[in-house]
């Protein structure tokens, strides 16, 4: 039967209305504006490497039609923006109905491969790619029918290879967000006889013209064209929309920049010829994928501006593979990922995240960049140890922590009352971390960890605030037992007044054996005190922070390699004469108190010689804690 210029068989297989409104029933035919006015939508200007120049062709799919012919009035509503804002995100899932089976009379959807038919199944292709057909599709306008699908579709896309096969249309996509909202198009566009358009969807392998190379000849044609488009007062190449290049459509040759073979053959021009190349320009691609950019890291390393304005860049993420390159300047412009941040200082932020010396972003200068020039080797200075600012302050210091560390790793910790004020405060802070603590070997540390970026709720910080020197020591009782390396400490004197000091000590410990149980871990710690005067020549706690963590290779590495003093009642046992004779002489020979003289002497045997060998080998190292030689 004849309908408006179009024949349709007996077996026709649309979906026919309930309702046909007879009226201007005619022809369908897609309406485009004029030229004119479709280059002044596009924006086009006069060129130049800056941005990218006026397209002299009207790509395949690069439409800019009405939907239908019923008002032309309202034609520009419906115009396909290629670059415009989805409504909404795909979800990349079939609906709810469709994955339950439902609705199987239904025209076409994802099918496990590429059958004819109309059935529900869902699956998603391992290649990426999908086939999307329209059955009858022939018959309509290709640009009102991509429009058609477009205005419909919730999620952008680039149809690839559109070809017709009989009476069926097919192209492919390579997204799957974009297959699943095509698939949901089916029977919801009505064609202007009043017939409900299927769409099928598939997996399916990439189309074979992409697994193609180009051709010897080709390859030379294409050279011959970079060569013609390459300016080499500014070391700047112009790959503006290619694909158009009257050179290569004059020999039938098609360059598409998205197809991996195409982009890898331009690149290995520019490594053979050019590569030295500063500026490349390479908007109006079709570009949606930046994996075979990544080469250009290394082989054009003084590329320093990049255009990929007016491309299909869906991600932020695709970034990430080319932020090797030290750009100054970058084109984004007219990408889907321009629409993906809520305002121009998020946007700018995620950019320069990824290119810190970036000075223009599409065209805008950008405020010079903050940061380290990190280019020449740096080496990091070695820690240069304690800071006490005075040897009276440093007395004072070295004293109370060998007295505190040594009730500390004593067992019972109830004696610490007399070393903090009673008003005293103390926290507890263990590292942020996403993992389950209780897999961490800080798992005991991290149910009373006071880590402001991990506790928000303020009754919970003040919760785990121990108030008092009785709530203070109570908590550190609670805690597992400790052996800490005295000779791993150093200090570092923030803030010293008359009336008030404050320090920071740092180091290394572990948990030792209780009831058969122990920890090989080792731990590191910092801890700040801040004190005031007490008695005499004492010191009184009234702030106590302490931050634990798990300790760095190096530090395991160097912990508890210096001999540690045994504590006792008394530093200095009953001893025979002659060994109290070697005492006092090795104390006044090394300077080490008598205490530590006698542990160095027990470990070598009383062998004076011996004993001074290695504490002059120990102390080279620096491997005897200051407190050694308090006196």
């Amino acid at each position: 039967m004849a309908d408006g210029g179009h024949y349709y068989n007996e077996h026709d297989d649309r979906t026919a209305p309930q309702f046909r409104n007879r009226k201007g029933k005619g022809s369908h035919k897609g309406r485009s504006y004029d030229r004119s006015r479709r280059d002044r939508q596009r924006g086009g200007h006069a060129g130049g490497f800056g941005g990218p120049g006026p397209r002299s062709r009207l790509d395949d799919t690069d439409i800019d039609v009405t939907m239908s012919d019923s008002s032309q009035d309202n034609s520009s509503q419906n115009r396909f923006d290629p670059y415009a804002r989805p409504l909404r995100k795909g979800d990349g899932r079939f609906d709810r109905d469709r994955r339950q089976g439902k609705g199987r009379g239904g025209g076409g959807g994802f099918r496990g491969g590429d059958r004819g038919g109309g059935g529900n199944g869902a699956g998603r292709s391992r290649s990426g790619w999908y086939k999307v057909t329209i059955p009858h599709g022939r018959k309509y306008d290709k640009k009102w029918l991509l429009s058609a699908l477009q205005n419909i579709c919730t999620t952008q896309y680039t149809p690839v290879q559109y070809h017709v096969d009989h009476n069926r249309v097919h192209f492919y996509v390579d997204d799957s967000a974009a297959a699943t909202a095509l698939h949901k198009c089916s029977h919801k566009i009505t064609d202007t006889d009043g017939y409900k358009v299927e769409v099928h969807v598939n997996p399916s392998a990439p189309p074979s013209f992409l697994l193609a190379d180009l051709k010897p000849e080709h390859l030379e044609h294409l050279r011959q064209c970079m060569a013609k488009r390459f300016d080499g007062s500014q070391q700047a190449l112009d790959l503006n929309n290619i694909r158009t290049d009257p050179d290569l459509a004059s020999q039938n040759i098609e360059v598409t920049l998205n197809r991996k073979t195409n982009m890898e053959a331009v690149i290995k021009i520019i490594e053979e010829n050019i590569p030295e190349l500063t500026g490349l320009n390479l908007s109006n691609n079709r570009i949606h994928k930046l994996d075979e950019l990544t080469d250009l890291v290394s082989k054009v390393p003084n590329l320093k501006t990049l255009n990929l304005s007016h491309n299909e860049l869906k991600s932020e993420r695709e970034l990430d593979k080319v932020k090797g390159l030290k750009l100054v300047e970058l084109w984004l412009n007219r990408n889907p990922l321009c629409d993906a941040f809520k305002d121009q200082a998020s946007y700018i932020s995620a950019v320069r995240q990824r290119f810190p010396r970036l000075l223009k972003l599409d065209g805008h200068d950008l405020p010079a960049p903050i940061g380290f020039d990190v280019e020449t080797p740096t080496i990091i200075p070695p820690c240069k140890g304690s800071c006490f600012g005075s040897d009276e302050i440093k007395v004072l210091i070295l004293r109370f922590l060998t007295q505190y560390y040594s009730i500390y790793d004593s067992g019972d910790r109830q004696p610490l009352l007399d070393a903090y004020h009673d008003g005293a405060s103390l926290s507890l802070t263990t590292p942020y971390t996403t993992q389950n603590p209780s897999r961490s070997s800080l798992g005991e540390y991290h149910k009373d960890t006071r880590n402001l970026k991990r506790i928000k709720d303020t009754t919970v910080r003040f919760r785990l605030l121990k108030h008092t020197r009785l709530n203070v020591v109570a908590f550190l009782n609670e805690l597992p037992k400790t052996q800490h390396d005295i000779a791993s400490f150093t200090v570092d004197v923030n803030t010293f007044t008359n009336t008030l000091l404050s320090f920071t000590v740092s180091g290394v410990f572990k948990e030792v054996a209780v009831d058969g149980k122990s920890r090989e871990s080792t731990m590191a710690f910092s801890r700040v005190f801040i004190t005031v005067p007490a008695g005499n020549s004492g010191l009184c706690i009234v702030n106590d922070q302490l931050f634990i963590r798990m300790a760095t290779t190096e530090e395991i590495r160097r912990a508890f390699v210096a001999p540690a003093p045994t504590p006792s009642s008394s530093p200095v046992p009953t001893l025979t004469a002659p060994q109290q004779e070697m005492l006092t002489a090795f104390s006044l020979k090394s300077g080490m108190n008598l205490e530590w003289s006698q542990k160095c002497l027990i470990d070598n045997e009383w062998d004076f010689n011996r004993a001074a060998q290695v504490f002059t080998q120990l102390k080279t190292d620096g491997k005897i804690p200051e407190v050694a030689f308090i006196k």
